[in-house]
């Protein structure tokens, strides 16, 4: 007989021993060099991409400069440090990002990289970029990694702790949280927008034409489409393509060309499209990466079964984190209304490059005796006004901090009434929220804000 109903293959009893047969596979040994490739790229890419935001003068312009942060909810009391204590902590994580590229003192560099990063992101949310999330996230998981137990300078200075091999989740988890990132922005694709429309594609393209070669074809709808769906392609399918052997050398010369071309059409998007490069190599093998070492200067190409044991599995944290990867991005489907209109839920869910929006924000303050027009650019950067026009939580920390600041200059109860408009997607600017609402009085909080006006399509 072919067995019972109970042993088919969506039975309870399956799923439970397919589930038992993942975590004990989790736990076998594997070659640790994916680990010590991972460690040099992350590290030696951070490295760079700090002397590089110290060289344009971005600390300054960025973090010193503005008068007045957007801080996180529950992180209020994250602030500044002034010029010379921006400059300080920025020296200090870019020594550590060293340190990880080199594997010396490497437990505690990943753990001052981990806070001091984590630390310069939450100060001020119009700063906020996916691929920040993303090294915050790896920075944490690489506290707990040993990925200093090969070709490191600790080891070096502590032969014995030398090892060769480790628990195949150590190297899973990476791969799990490369993977997330992809999954998630490939399912955030499937948005009309995005694939009926185009958008926004169709807006950013046509400033591309002066690229050589292909920019004669940048205001062909045709180009604006097959730059949508590709990108969803992309997205839902490369991590499967990077986990299977066969496939895994011409996937990750997709990722390669993809994300150049990327960094090439959009370089707004920063260090991202190289962040993932080198990220992607986790999903190639042991042997591929020892391969890849013998050509590292000073590499111990000696075998031997050494394997790093944790004094126990933290099952249940990875769990854990694994859930909480799985339902943040999700936490959208809370909120009524359209997600690109609101973005309640919108940060740190991976959606990358969805949406072109643009907003003018006017704002009054108002007691019994005053009625006083705001200049913006008394309190904002440029960058900060520009972020803050289209989302409700920022227009709404903005004007508390416009009441609190007027009140030390003498009005009482001070009101703060805002009259915004938003463009989305190409479409026409209209009004974004309730020019009748007095926003110093509305809370701050995770809740719906009821006083941003519903979205309503309109004509282009």
């Amino acid at each position: 007989m072919m067995g019972t109903k109970s042993e088919g293959f969506f039975s309870f009893g399956s799923i439970t021993n397919r589930g038992a047969a993942l975590f004990a596979s989790s736990r076998q040994n594997v070659s640790i060099a994916p680990l010590i490739t991972f460690r040099i790229v992350f590290g030696l890419l951070m490295f760079l991409s700090l002397i590089r935001f110290w060289y344009r003068g971005w600390i300054t312009s960025v973090y010193v400069t503005p008068q007045f942060h957007f801080t996180y909810m529950g992180f209020e009391w994250v602030h500044p440090l002034g010029d010379l204590g921006m400059h300080l902590l920025f020296l200090t994580i870019i020594i550590a990002a060293l340190l990880i590229t080199l594997g010396l003192f490497y437990r505690i560099a990943t753990v001052i990289f981990f806070i001091g990063f984590t630390y310069v992101e939450l100060l001020d949310v119009t700063t906020y970029l996916n691929h920040y999330y993303f090294i915050t996230l790896v920075a944490f998981l690489m506290i707990w990694l040993p990925a200093n137990r090969d070709y490191s300078l600790d080891v070096l200075l502590q032969p014995e702790k030398r090892r060769k091999l480790v628990p195949a989740w150590t190297i899973g988890i990476l791969r799990f949280q490369m993977a997330i990132v992809y999954i998630f922005a490939g399912l955030a694709k499937l948005d009309p927008d995005w694939l009926l429309d185009a958008q926004p594609m169709r807006t950013w393209l046509p400033a591309k034409t002066h690229l050589p070669i292909v920019g004669v074809f940048m205001y062909k709808t045709w180009v604006a489409y097959l730059f949508s769906w590709f990108g969803a392609v992309y997205d839902l399918f490369i991590v499967f393509f990077l986990i299977n052997r066969k496939t895994r050398p011409y996937a990750y010369g997709v990722v390669v060309i993809f994300h150049i071309a990327t960094a090439i059409f959009f370089p707004g998007i920063g260090m991202f499209p190289y962040v993932m490069i080198a990220c992607s190599l986790i999903f190639f093998s042991g042997e591929f990466h020892e391969r890849l070492q013998r050509f590292f200067p000073f590499y111990d190409h000696s075998v031997d079964e050494t394997t790093y044991r944790f004094k126990y599995t933290p099952s249940v944290l990875i769990a854990i984190y694994i859930f909480l990867q799985l339902v943040i991005p999700l936490r959208f489907l809370l909120y009524p209304g359209h997600l690109f209109w609101h973005e309640e839920g919108y940060r740190f869910s991976w959606r990358v490059m969805l949406m072109e929006k643009a907003g003018s924000a006017y704002f009054t303050v108002k007691d019994k005796a005053h009625t006083i027009e705001v200049n913006n650019a008394e309190f904002l950067t440029p960058l900060q006004e520009k972020m803050m026009c289209t989302q409700p939580d920022l227009i709404l920390k903005y004007a508390h901090h416009l009441a609190a600041t007027y009140k030390t200059r003498g009005l009482v109860s001070p009101q703060v009434y805002g009259e915004i408009y938003v463009s989305l997607n190409g479409e026409r600017s209209k009004l974004f929220i309730d020019t009748t609402a007095n926003l110093a009085a509305e809370p701050v909080s995770w809740k719906h804000y009821n006083w941003v006006l519903p979205y309503s399509k309109q004509d282009k």
